[in-house]
């Protein structure tokens, strides 16, 4: 809304943004490293979740209309403005790899909707590959094992962008992407953690039985190499209470059936 907008000019974004400050101490970050000792790592990978990403931050400060505009009107500011979240985010990935020392990195950044993206590929890989190449690159070479990136929407054609970015998992790819032909094509380079649409399961009229037909059926599409089911929402949230516990029950289910 008008009223949350920070960047109201993109040309002047640099008089009207206040970076968050980064400076933490040891001290400051010791709760976060009591957490991660107390999981097993044996079971489970200790992985932060970054949200929002480099894109969902530039259109909430700016609006997404202002912020799309921008990437064609005015790339010079837009570019200084993506360098600056990036910077910020790898003070955040220095920090998290020096205390916690990540397994793996849930990173999320929405690029596109339900059927289309927000920009063309061409426009993406200009503005935003560069600087998720270089952040990814860097949990990786400290430690990180596995990226995973959350984008619920149809993203196709930026798949191999992703490989090159280095991501390993794309979480929330929605049925539009025709997430069968993408393991044909990408399998081996990139797994797919998704499928399961929210709008088909995250409905007022929700059921068990509901989940487990579109779980059911993704799962037959899919195959199980490079194919990971799960809801495309991002991350154990819902709508409708009971919805993620009965696609959970779903998924299980359906992991001893098909894997």
């Amino acid at each position: 809304t008008p009223e949350l907008t920070v960047i109201t000019n993109i040309e002047n974004w640099k008089d009207q943004l206040t970076v968050p400050r980064m400076d933490y101490t040891e001290e400051d970050w010791a709760p976060f490293v009591q957490a991660a000792a107390e999981i097993d790592r044996e079971q489970i990978f200790v992985a932060p979740s970054i949200n929002p990403g480099i894109f969902e931050m530039c259109h909430a400060l700016m609006g997404m209309e202002d912020c799309l505009c921008a990437l064609y009107e005015n790339p010079d500011e837009m570019h200084e403005l993506i360098e600056c979240i990036t910077n910020w985010e790898m003070k955040l990935a220095e920090g998290y790899c020096k205390y916690v020392k990540p397994d793996a990195l849930f990173h999320h950044d929405d690029w596109g909707g339900g059927n289309s993206l927000f920009m063309s590929p061409a426009l993406f890989e200009e503005f935003f590959e560069e600087p998720y190449t270089r952040l990814y690159k860097y949990y990786k070479d400290h430690g990180v094992e596995v990226v995973v990136h959350h984008s619920d929407s149809y993203c196709a054609e930026l798949v191999p962008n992703m490989i090159r970015m280095g991501i390993d998992i794309w979480q929330g790819p929605l049925t539009t992407n025709n997430i069968p032909e993408l393991i044909k094509q990408y399998g081996g380079q990139i797994s797919f953690m998704g499928g399961v649409n929210s709008w088909d399961v995250d409905k007022p009229d929700w059921s068990y039985e509901n989940s487990l037909h579109y779980t059911k059926e993704i799962c037959e599409a899919c195959g199980k190499l490079y194919f990971i089911p799960c809801n495309t929402l991002g991350g154990p949230g819902e709508c409708f209470e009971g919805v993620y516990a009965a696609t959970s029950k779903a998924i299980d289910e359906c992991t001893k059936l098909y894997f």
